[in-house]
């Protein structure tokens, strides 16, 4: 066990020194990144039930390319992937999807459990992906996390404003012309793709810590959309960056460190948010006085 020296910079290059070290810090930093962008419209367009709907639905797909004996990570694209793109179709407005997400997952779950059935071995690969393998991540998963990543990113740059648009009022934005159901299938599509490279760190039933609530606190705190968007992917680079760092010492899953960072920040927002509201000034005999509640 290595215990800590209050040393940072000792206890850091000690810890680079391993290349696992170095793969789980990479790759947790492109996660963070891409997590904290899409998360904020994850908290915009109501969609935090269908970010868990997918996780799952992903379980199943690493469970069927265990099976069929490939690679998870093939089955989990594919899974994500197809399970985002019958939840858009199904679903026309992001803020009344639940019945549709709640159908495809029913779904998905019965496939999964029907790969696990006819799986004679232990799955251990497809088990892994509920909980997240950071450490053990090798430079060709961090090279394929970053190439996807940017290429997410990319194709979030050039739909981001009318996405934006589509995500703060869709009524407007369909009055105005907007390819409400094209713009939905695409953005469903990034999630899944998010979540398919998000997992390796956290894990399926932990993915909302990753990719919801770093852009909880976000839109907490400002109402900016570019600064909620920095300030989402700052708290998401701090949750994996202290996670990993606190698990150099601990005996335990990094994303159990990661999520309790990122929960805690969460609160700590929250109880901020509400002593400034109390705080704040009021005119009791003037309603536009009152402070807007916080979005999210």
């Amino acid at each position: 066990m290595t215990y800590f020296s209050w040393n940072l910079f000792s206890d850091l290059r000690l810890m680079w020194a391993y290349p696992f070290m170095r793969n789980a810090f990479e790759a947790g930093t492109i996660i963070a990144i891409v997590a904290g962008i899409v998360g904020y419209f994850v908290v915009l367009r109501r969609s935090s039930f269908a970010t868990h709907a997918l996780g799952h639905v992903g379980f199943s797909g690493a469970a069927g390319a265990v099976y069929l004996g490939f690679n998870p990570v093939y089955g989990l694209l594919m899974f994500t992937i197809s399970g985002a793109t019958g939840m858009a179709l199904l679903g026309r407005r992001a803020s009344s999807r639940d019945v549709e997400i709640g159908t495809v997952l029913a779904f998905m779950l019965g496939l999964g459990l029907l790969f696990l059935s006819l799986y004679k071995g232990y799955a251990t690969e497809a088990y892994s992906i509920l909980f997240g393998e950071v450490l053990g991540i090798s430079a060709a998963q961090v090279s394929f996390t970053l190439w996807t990543g940017v290429a997410l990113l990319a194709v979030l740059l050039l739909v981001y404003r009318p996405l934006l648009f589509a995500s703060l009022d869709e009524d407007v934005a369909e009055a105005k012309g907007l390819p409400m159901l094209a713009l939905g299938l695409v953005f469903m599509v990034l999630l899944a793709v998010t979540i398919s490279i998000a997992v390796q760190v956290i894990g399926v039933l932990l993915i909302f810590a990753l990719i919801v609530t770093p852009a909880a606190s976000a839109v907490r705190l400002t109402r900016r959309p570019l600064t909620a968007v920095l300030v989402s992917v700052s708290i998401a680079i701090v949750s994996v960056w202290a996670g990993l760092f606190v698990s150099w010492y601990e005996p335990y899953a990094p994303s159990f460190f990661i999520v309790s960072i990122a929960f805690g920040l969460y609160v700590l927002v929250r109880v901020a948010c509400g002593l400034a509201a109390r705080s704040a000034p009021t005119t009791a005999s003037s309603p536009a006085a009152e402070p807007d509640p916080a979005p999210g």
